[in-house]
């Protein structure tokens, strides 16, 4: 596959590969079942320490989907960016990372 391909975020929108487009949505598919097995504990009534454990770990998930993410953004889009001489991509990823950060 080339570069291209990968990450083509011209004009805000990403063209990702199959595989990669199914692999992203079968991991927010596990973390949207994890937070629907939160809501039936609270339903339920589960003990509050039980249900902090379950909010942790998709916390958890939803910070290694963010980084998987953003790791693919840097080395597809970002770094063909910097080599056609678009620097401002370099705000863009710092406005998205404080984001990220909060």
């Amino acid at each position: 596959m080339d570069e291209e391909k990968e990450c083509s975020c011209r004009g805000r929108k990403t063209e990702r590969t199959e595989e990669e487009r199914r692999r992203l949505v079968n991991r927010l598919s596990r973390i949207e079942g994890q937070i629907r097995g939160l809501r039936g504990m609270v339903e339920r009534n589960a003990y509050c320490p039980d249900i902090l454990v379950q909010s942790s770990a998709v916390s958890a998930a939803i910070n290694s989907f963010n980084r998987d993410l953003i790791a693919a953004h840097i080395k597809g889009c970002v770094v063909r960016d910097i080599k056609q001489g678009d620097e401002d991509v370099i705000d863009e990823l710092i406005d998205t990372v404080r984001r990220l950060m909060k």
